[in-house]
């Protein structure tokens, strides 16, 4: 026996308040409705009833910055959208999180050598979490590359975010 034992009431339950916060954000992801190109097609079939993002507490797509909190970067970034993905980025509230999907975000993919007007990564311009290879990736990756996230933010303390 413990020195815990008939201190509290039946049902009461004791956990550490880190434990519970990290499991009520990564259950309840709003994404930001953000596609570029041709990983947008993709992404929407993710949030479509054959994939289902809705059993990962992601499946409200927000249109706006200031209701979501994972901004899912899908598509060629150029430099004249770079500014306004900063802005969004930046009108997001704390904590947040970025996913950038597909080849052309992670690093210019087919653009990377010869064309002028393709940013080459999107960490350049946001601070990336998790990233999905692919061109365009599947629905499935972008589940894997969500269960990653949540992985990652489960791991969060109060103090600071996880690296």
């Amino acid at each position: 026996m413990g020195w815990l034992h008939n201190r509290f009431e039946e049902n009461l339950a004791i956990t550490s308040v880190d434990w519970v916060l990290n499991w009520a954000r990564s259950s309840s992801i709003w994404p930001m409705t953000f596609g570029l190109a041709c990983c947008a097609i993709e992404m929407m079939a993710a949030g479509a009833s054959r994939f289902d993002l809705d059993r990962f507490g992601a499946g409200a797509f927000r249109a706006t910055p200031r209701q979501s909190d994972l901004m899912v970067v899908a598509g060629t970034v150029t430099f004249k959208m770079a500014s306004r993905i900063r802005r969004l980025y930046n009108q997001m509230p704390d904590p947040k999180y970025v996913l950038a999907m597909g080849a052309c975000t992670i690093g210019g993919g087919p653009y990377f050598k010869y064309g002028y007007h393709v940013v080459k990564g999107v960490d350049l311009i946001v601070p990336v979490d998790v990233y999905i290879p692919g061109c365009p990736p599947r629905p499935e990756a972008l589940i894997e590359g969500l269960m990653r996230l949540q992985d990652k933010m489960k791991r969060e303390t109060i103090a600071k975010k996880a690296e």
